[in-house]
């Protein structure tokens, strides 16, 4: 139930600085699709409208207590396994992957709810697993094997992208709540001795595509009109744009069609084109005032349960920008990752904004808490 005290401690300017990046987001989106003629609403439309249902989502995500989520973390699940199970059956393809499941009006992307699902059951896990020595071996046995299940439904999709991003919250998340040295030594130890069998049963569950886009990044002048084609056109987009861009709907590589997946997976190539360095470096500022918000929100948590879960947020939207600017620029290979808030995409947006709703719940609760 929210009451007075709760409005008070609602974070506005950090709920402003999304609406800011939201924004941008929009106005990109607009300069990315403009003269393209859909036989529907348009995307920037759209967008305004995911992100209008997304805040919705934010306010219940921040309304209801996170003890209370968290108490029905294997609830939460359970719900998402079956789901990621039943897109595989049912699901829609799109674009070579069966990722979507259709809901009548619109489609809905399991793989997306698994992000909120495995944070939220890490949190609770690690909440009541304190061990005064550190984690060992046989405390991370069961949550790796609950980490797994919607990894492996998820590359069987496949979404290389989303199946990482797991993988790098579960990582994130045993660092922070504490794991013993000689742990982490182990289990580098076996990896190292393992890594020829992980990259060759790794390498035979990609599909033709991915595979080709590791290849590309590693040299895409192999293949230029090919598998290099993305990584090449959007690091000319990005290099084009100089010091100050060349403005608003301005951006050759944009208008002329050479950018692929413009509004969505390479939306920031279309944005440091039209605004140079200087609109770059001020919109991945604004990111960065949004992750060290985060930070600060989990750092003063009163609660280990609270400090997971803001942790887990702060680490999901840390992954989503360095990897999604990263395989723009060419520094990374190309998985599909959005950029937080500003690519295209309905269950994306209410994704993140849920996730946002959440850090704010920690937050708001933060002065509630009586021990």
């Amino acid at each position: 139930m929210l009451d007075i005290k709760q409005i008070y401690n609602f974070e506005w300017k950090f709920l402003g600085v999304i609406l800011l990046i939201s924004g941008i987001g929009i106005l990109t989106i607009f300069s990315a699709t403009y003269g393209f003629a859909p036989h529907s609403t348009p995307y920037y439309q759209k967008q305004l409208y995911w992100i209008a249902i997304g805040l919705i989502f934010l306010f219940l995500a921040a309304t209801i207590d996170y003890h209370t989520i968290i108490k029905n973390a294997y609830v939460i699940y359970a719900v998402t396994i079956i789901l990621l199970i039943v897109v595989l059956i049912k699901g829609r393809t799109g674009l070579g992957a069966q990722r979507w499941l259709s809901l009548g009006l619109f489609s809905f992307q399991p793989s997306e709810l698994a992000k909120i699902a495995i944070i939220v059951l890490l949190a609770r896990y690690f909440s009541d697993k304190k061990v005064k020595s550190g984690l060992g071996i046989k405390d991370l046995i069961l949550p790796a094997f609950l980490l797994l299940i919607p990894v492996g439904l998820i590359l069987k999709q496949p979404d290389l992208g989303t199946a990482l991003l797991l993988s790098f919250i579960f990582l994130m998340i045993i660092l922070l709540a504490g794991i013993r040295m000689k742990t982490i030594l182990t289990t580098l130890f076996v990896c190292i001795l393992t890594i020829p069998f992980i990259a060759h049963f790794f390498w035979g569950m990609l599909k033709g595509y991915q595979k080709n886009r590791i290849l590309a990044f590693f040299d895409p002048e192999m293949d230029p009109q090919g598998i290099g084609y993305h990584i090449i056109q959007s690091k000319i987009a990005i290099g084009s744009g100089g010091l100050f861009g060349k403005g608003l709907l301005q951006g050759t590589q944009n208008k002329l069609k050479f950018i692929p997946e413009k509004h969505t997976d390479f939306i920031f190539s279309v944005f440091a084109e039209e605004w140079g360095f200087i609109g770059a470096f001020i919109l991945l500022t604004i990111y960065l005032v949004l992750i060290l918000w985060g930070i600060t929100i989990a750092y003063k948590a009163k609660d280990r349960e609270g400090a997971l879960l803001a942790a887990g947020v702060v680490c999901m939207l840390s992954f989503y920008l360095i990897v999604n600017v990263g395989m723009t620029a060419g520094i990374m290979p190309v998985v599909g990752i959005p950029l937080p808030l500003m690519s295209y995409g309905g269950t994306s947006i209410i994704t993140t904004m849920v996730a946002l709703g959440l850090l704010i719940n920690v937050k708001m609760r933060r002065l509630l808490l009586f021990y």
